[in-house]
């Protein structure tokens, strides 16, 4: 065996020790630390001919690297929705790489039926029927990506088509509001096309579909279709009214599918679940754990009332596997044959601190956010660009003529400031800011200091920018 993996099999403990010691050196900092940063390119070394050790790469990393690692798990990370992850989830994540189990094997390991739970505690947490299909897939955008794979076998079949076996040979249309860039992604790894997207009208000064605009298209166009609901759009967590979406399906031939990646923990309070209200009208659902579940990245979910289509579009056919009518297992399933444990960190954290945990961080960040849109509407500096729902706050700069560059060299001012993140973006033609408040840590005063931050670069960029 080789030497180096003699050596580091037999001080393991010790490795481990150090691991753990850089790790708890990172959380001690979390509140100091730069949520985002900017690092340049490093110089690509060669690889080692004999390797160093685990013990010698890991001291390598902690000096050169590890002080570069921008803290996006901190409580002052407001930009993409990212929470942060529990203790809890922390705990489940190690023990997934110790573990190293492929968690497609039905009775082989634990670790599926442990997603099995891991999905039932969830769609309890959602308020999801107990009729809905699931499993853990890498993110949002696999997660669209799966649920669209079956709603394009539905459309096939409505025309005869097993597009699973055939191929895709008929033109679809895809209907949304405001669609989040995943789907339009997903569509075109499908090979239904982005130009299949159908951008119906929102209603006035929001981001919702317009019901009536929606009716109208399904009147003019009767072929089968997709219908994508969006339950917390991106930029200021506007929902469509699933409920009435789902009611027309008793009119009209589609699929629904919701896209619910952050806006589905509503579900979590009274306060805003109902947002919610329609949802299980939906053929199938994203959610996303590494968002506001608050584990670490790599968890989404997906669910659909269609098993049958999912196992259609994904079964895996191989002597050695069995037939895929017969089994339980999740590579007939999912994209993926071969599948990280990554239920685990979201079964930990939930079994943790369940439903009460994740009312107060939801409520919490929801708290948070409407008083940080109230700091933002109460200065000269900024103008904010809509109403604050949940935990999205879409903002400006109070200032005309603003461009796209404005805005990124204002944040790339906040960002070398080293205390907040935010990113951009644009809403309804407007360059803006968006803040996103989903970390389990994030209070009151971490927008306190956002707030002071952002101030004092306005200022100090003497605008006009």
């Amino acid at each position: 065996m080789n030497f180096h993996l003699v050596q580091d099999r037999k001080n393991l403990s010790d490795l481990l020790s150090q691991v753990k010691q850089l790790a708890e050196g990172y959380f001690e900092q979390q509140k100091e630390m730069a949520p985002g940063r900017f690092v340049e390119d490093i110089e690509l070394k060669n690889l080692h001919e004999t390797g160093i050790g685990a013990q010698l790469t890991l001291e390598y990393f902690a000096k050169n690297f590890s002080d570069q690692i921008a803290n996006s798990a901190g409580p002052r990370y407001f930009g993409f929705v990212t929470g942060g992850s529990t203790p809890a989830a922390i705990a489940g994540d190690w023990l997934v790489s110790t573990y190293d189990q492929n968690a497609c094997g039905g009775n082989d390991t634990i670790a599926p039926q442990i997603e099995r739970q891991t999905i039932h505690f969830i769609k309890q947490l959602f308020g999801l029927d107990e009729s809905f299909f699931g499993s853990f897939v890498t993110g949002a955008t696999i997660s669209n990506f799966t649920g669209l794979a079956l709603a394009r076998q539905w459309v096939g079949e409505q025309h005869g088509i097993n597009v699973s076996d055939e191929g895709l040979s008929i033109p679809l249309k895809v209907l949304s509001g405001t669609s989040h860039s995943s789907i339009t992604k997903s569509l075109s790894m499908l090979g239904i096309g982005r130009k299949a997207i159908v951008k119906i009208d929102t209603l006035p000064e929001r981001e919702a579909v317009d019901i009536y605009a929606l009716e109208n298209f399904l009147k003019r166009h009767p072929d089968p279709c997709i219908i994508v609901g969006n339950a917390g759009t991106v930029n200021t967590a506007d929902f469509d009214d699933l409920e009435a979406i789902g009611k027309l399906k008793s009119s009209y031939n589609f699929w629904f599918h919701v896209d619910a990646a952050f806006g589905g923990f509503a579900a979590c309070s009274e306060k805003y679940k109902h947002y919610l209200n329609g949802i299980n009208h939906a053929d199938s659902v994203t959610i996303d754990a590494h968002k506001w579940l608050n584990v670490p990245y790599d968890a989404a979910m997906q669910f659909t009332k269609h098993k049958d289509l999912q196992l259609k579009v994904f079964q895996n056919s191989a002597a050695y596997l069995g037939d895929p009518q017969k089994s339980p297992d999740y590579f007939h399933y999912t994209p993926e044959n071969s599948r990280r444990f990554r239920a685990l960190p979201s079964w930990f954290t939930l079994m943790a601190y369940g439903k009460e945990g994740y009312k107060e961080i939801v409520e919490r960040n929801c708290d948070v956010a409407y008083y940080f849109g109230q700091l933002v509407q109460g200065s000269a500096d900024f103008k904010l660009l809509a109403p604050v729902n949940m935990n999205i706050v879409c903002f400006t700069l109070n200032q005309p003529h603003l461009s796209d560059s404005d805005i990124r060299n204002f944040l790339n001012a906040v960002r070398d400031d080293g205390r907040v993140f935010f990113t951009p973006t644009v809403y309804k033609g407007t360059p803006a800011i968006r803040a996103a408040i989903s970390n389990w840590m994030t209070e009151r005063s971490d927008v306190d200091v956002a707030h002071e931050v952002i101030t004092m670069v306005y200022k100090s960029l003497k605008v006009p920018i």
